[in-house]
């Protein structure tokens, strides 16, 4: 990787975004709690939540990854509250696809996903950038099924 792409990998955007999660931390008593990691870099996201009638009321997450997957949670924390796993299912896909297949950002509220657009080319982030996605999915179906 050439200096020019680290720079227009790593932007200015991207960094302050991985330097504001919101939510960052744990819950006292979540109803749902699932940890993802990515075996290609060690990065790893810890998401606590509570749902209510199907969307996530609380919210927290454990964040211990690079700076793309950090700005994935920041933007992902900044949306979570109100969203139903159907959403945030669909924002997963619409995101793999923007990555993985050329596809568009994710609609909104899930369009601050765009910042990542440079990550298309850097197959070896991809799973770093999806771990809070997925992480909040698995905490709400963990949720869902003790309740």
């Amino acid at each position: 990787m050439s200096d020019s792409d680290l720079i227009k990998l790593y932007s200015a955007r991207i960094l302050g975004l991985a330097a504001e999660i919101p939510h960052l931390g744990r819950l006292p008593a979540p109803q749902g709690t699932a940890r993802r990691r990515s075996p290609l870099c060690g990065s790893t996201v810890t998401v606590d939540v509570v749902v209510k009638d199907g969307r996530v009321t609380d919210f927290a997450q454990d964040v211990k990854a690079c700076a793309l997957g950090q700005a994935s949670a920041a933007v992902l924390g900044g949306i979570v509250i109100g969203r139903s796993l159907a959403e945030l299912q669909a924002a997963r896909g619409a995101l793999v696809a923007m990555l993985k297949a050329g596809g568009p950002v994710p609609p909104a509220p899930f369009d601050g996903y765009e910042v990542l657009l440079p990550a298309r080319d850097y197959k070896n982030r991809h799973a770093s950038i999806l771990l809070a996605l997925e992480a909040v999915c698995d905490a709400i179906e963990a949720a869902q099924a003790a309740a």
